[in-house]
Formats: structure tokens, C-alpha cells, sequence
């Protein structure tokens, strides 16, 4: 079997796609406004593993539970933020439930393949407590979900991407799905379809028109198109009639460069909608620990702080009796660092100012 060039490929794909009829279409169970990014599905991940042994297990978890930080806060560099990439070592501890799905494919040579997903369910309170700990942003629910006019040329002069042609622009709505909300499509009737030059030309004004029997009246603009061996796609991303972003992406990948519509929205809404962390600004905080009597305190004390998430860095101040003053780097306030203290912390209290704290 000759094997077609990635580029070739990405080009039949969008073809097929954009020429699905809208009965084929009718028999897959699509939603006219897209599908939908439910409050408890921000707290679900599915990532490939490459088996269900317990490393892999733990290892999917950690990803999962990246996942999921994302999601929450609308921030795609969150693994990035401090503090997060070492509570990640502590995922299964957030895991509410998990199964696995076997998925089957076909090679580039025709033989079968198989893939292991693990889908990780997380406890809600829980990975709300560490994203206020690890001063993440909130996205706040509900989400809005923008309407999606899309123009593709490959070639043959730019056409409309609506309902009946939803698997062209399957990549656009499964990242936005990954980043925590949902894009929705036109139902794509005769008037929509002459709509197309004002999405080459960025009209936003004749788009918003256009888009006025949607709800929200946020509207993402793209129009996308081969430019010699790649694919350029052009942004525009408009709320209730105000630009808040635009972009351009260029990349060899069709699918690619068409899912950075959803991560250019997600970033402007995030930027405009998102609320900061509630567990205080980063910083330095003196804090005081009574009761340390003994090197082994010490150890106990100092080992506990260095697996706190929050913890960045710990100096030691000055030391009086069983009393010792320490001064820590904090990723989030005080705030943040009771509610990661844990059960299992050996030390107690936290009240006054500086915090006193009492070793168990």
C-alpha cells in the first residue's frame, strides 16, 4: 500500500470532511451548538498508558491530574508554575476513581493496533484546595461557548465550515474540549454559506451580525489556508463586538495549526474572565515553629517542609530554646500553606501574627 505524505494527508482529510453530507452527518449525534464541557467533566483526564501496571498507573495519574490543573485555571503552561510539577509526585492522593478503555486502530500497514487509556476521575474539593494552595488563576463556570466561523481553502476557494461539516473542524473543538470549555458551529444554511468573504476579509462587524442568533455574542473568526508545504491559519477572537485577540499560526500540520483557535480563545478568555488564586500572593513569610527540641525535631520539621508544594525555599532565621523562627518562600500566602499542610504534618496551630506553629 503507498503511503500518503503527512501534508497530502492532512488535505484529503479536510476534503472528505468538508464535503460530508449533512445526512451522514445527522446519524453521528451531533449537538448544534457543539459539544458540551459539563462542570464535573474539568475534573476527568483520559491519557494513554502503555499498560496497567502500577508505575504506568501512577505515572497517567500525574499527567491526569496536570490535565485537569489545566483545565481548571485555562492556563496551558500550568505544569510551568511553581509548586506544580512537585505535587504531581502526590496525584494518586487526589484520585477519586479511574478505569481503563481499550481503543483499536489500524497502522500505516493495515494491521490492527491497540491503545490503553486511562480515564482518572479526581475528588472536586480536593483539586480545588491545591489550585487555591498553588495560587493558581480560576476559571470561573459556566463557560461560554464562542461560536466558531471558520473558512478553508485548500486550494479551491474558501468554504464555510458549519454543522453538517463538524468533522472538518474536529481538531478546533477537541482542544477547546482540552482546555476546559467548548466551541460551538454555525448550523451553516445558503445565508451563512456567502458569509465567507467577511471571514477572509476579518469583517468582525458582518460576522457579529451574522452571529446574532447565537448565544454568547462572542464569535471566533479563522480562516485557513495551505501556504506553500504548510498551513496558515489567521485569528480573530471577538466579544460582544470588541477584538480581544488576534494570531496567526503556520505549521506543516493542517490539524495543528487549526486547534490554535482554541488555544488563542481559551488564553483571551482567561486573560479577561479568570480570577486570581485566593490563597494570598507569592512571597517570603516569617513563621514561627515552638517545640523543637531535638535534631531529630529539626529534621522531622525542615523533611515535612521540603515536601510542602508551596515550599520553595527555607532559611532558617534564629533559634531560641524549643523555639525556632524560619523564614519561608511561599508559591501562594499563608493561606495556601495551611490548606497544604496535611494530616500528617508534625506540627499544629498557625494562629497570630507572625503564625506560631506547635510541633506535635
Amino acid at each position: 500500500m503507498r503511503r500518503i505524505p503527512g501534508f497530502a494527508l492532512a488535505t484529503a482529510l479536510l476534503l472528505a470532511a468538508l464535503t460530508t453530507t449533512p445526512a451522514v452527518q445527522a446519524q453521528s449525534g451531533l449537538r448544534t451548538e457543539g459539544d458540551a464541557v459539563s462542570a464535573r467533566g474539568l475534573y476527568q483526564a483520559e491519557v494513554p498508558v502503555n499498560g496497567q501496571g502500577e508505575a504506568e498507573r501512577q505515572g497517567g495519574f500525574a499527567r491526569a491530574l496536570g490535565s485537569v490543573l489545566g483545565k481548571l485555571s485555562g492556563d496551558r503552561g500550568v505544569m510551568s508554575r511553581p509548586g506544580v510539577g512537585a505535587e504531581l509526585r502526590n496525584a494518586k492522593d487526589y484520585v477519586d476513581g479511574y478505569d481503563y478503555r481499550q481503543d483499536q486502530g489500524t497502522s500505516a500497514a493495515g494491521a490492527p493496533t491497540f491503545r490503553t487509556t486511562l480515564v482518572v476521575r479526581f475528588d472536586e474539593d480536593q483539586v480545588n484546595g491545591l489550585a487555591g494552595a498553588l495560587g493558581l488563576p480560576i476559571w470561573p463556570q459556566p463557560r461560554p461557548k464562542p461560536v466558531v466561523w471558520l473558512a478553508i481553502n485548500d486550494g479551491s476557494g474558501p468554504r464555510l465550515v458549519g454543522l453538517p461539516q463538524s468533522n472538518a473542524a474536529r481538531p478546533l473543538l477537541n482542544r477547546a474540549n482540552e482546555r476546559g470549555y467548548s466551541l460551538g458551529l454555525p448550523s451553516g444554511g445558503a445565508a451563512e454559506q456567502a458569509l465567507v468573504g467577511a471571514i477572509w476579509r476579518q469583517d468582525t462587524a458582518a460576522v457579529a451580525r451574522a452571529s446574532s442568533r447565537y448565544s454568547p455574542p462572542m464569535q471566533l473568526i479563522g480562516k485557513l489556508y495551505r501556504d506553500k508545504n504548510s498551513w496558515t491559519a489567521d485569528w480573530v477572537f471577538v466579544d460582544a463586538g470588541k477584538v480581544l485577540a488576534k494570531w496567526s499560526v503556520t505549521d506543516a500540520d493542517a490539524r495543528r495549526a487549526m486547534s490554535s483557535g482554541a488555544d488563542g480563545t481559551a488564553d483571551a478568555l482567561v486573560k479577561r474572565y479568570g480570577k486570581r488564586g485566593t490563597a494570598g500572593p507569592a512571597g517570603t513569610y516569617r513563621v514561627l515553629f515552638s517545640g523543637v527540641r531535638s535534631t531529630d525535631d529539626y529534621l522531622r520539621l525542615t523533611g515535612h517542609l521540603q515536601k510542602m508544594a508551596v515550599v520553595r525555599r527555607i532559611t532558617p532565621v534564629r533559634a531560641s530554646g524549643d523555639m525556632l523562627e524560619l523564614d519561608l518562600e511561599l508559591v501562594s500566602g499563608l493561606a495556601g500553606f495551611r490548606r497544604t499542610m496535611g494530616d500528617q504534618a508534625p506540627f499544629t496551630g498557625g494562629e497570630g501574627e507572625p503564625p506560631a506553629f506547635q510541633m506535635r
